[in-house]
């Protein structure tokens, strides 16, 4: 038996304060900065929906710990995508963990194509690479 795949985990130390980070990744604006267009709130157990390129993705939000943790589900296939911030003073150390993912050949749900969760996770941690690093750095800093 493979084992399961393992946590998209990405992180960086921000030049911004932990508010600015926060308001970045923890409001429907925000999020669609540097992200995709969303109806996020900022609500413990809120329904919102992220508009992937591949269609409407339903999301719940899990944990809300101001300014420090947001948790919400993300899709069909058990993903958890998680914020954490930490306050430096003017840096904010910045963790984005991608969770939740089953089998590497089992095939996720959902839209788009069919892809195995080894396929898939390949993709989303180049992808998160550079959401993290060059377009909500450039969000945060700018």
């Amino acid at each position: 038996m493979m084992p399961s795949t393992l946590d998209i985990r990405k992180h960086a130390v921000f030049n911004a304060k932990i508010d600015k980070v926060w308001n970045a990744v923890a409001t429907s604006e925000g999020i669609d900065s540097w992200f995709m267009p969303n109806d996020f709130k900022k609500e413990l157990g809120y329904e919102f929906t992220i508009q992937s390129p591949f269609g409407p993705t339903p999301c719940k939000v899990l944990e809300l710990d101001p300014p420090k943790r947001l948790v919400f589900s993300w899709g069909e296939a058990g993903w958890k995508v998680s914020f954490e911030l930490k306050d430096l003073g003017d840096q904010t150390e910045f963790t984005l963990i991608h969770s939740g993912w089953r089998e590497p050949d089992e095939v996720i749900p959902g839209p788009g194509p069919k892809q195995t969760n080894a396929e898939i996770s390949d993709r989303m941690n180049h992808g998160w690479e550079s959401i993290v690093h060059e377009a909500l750095r450039k969000v945060v800093e700018g």
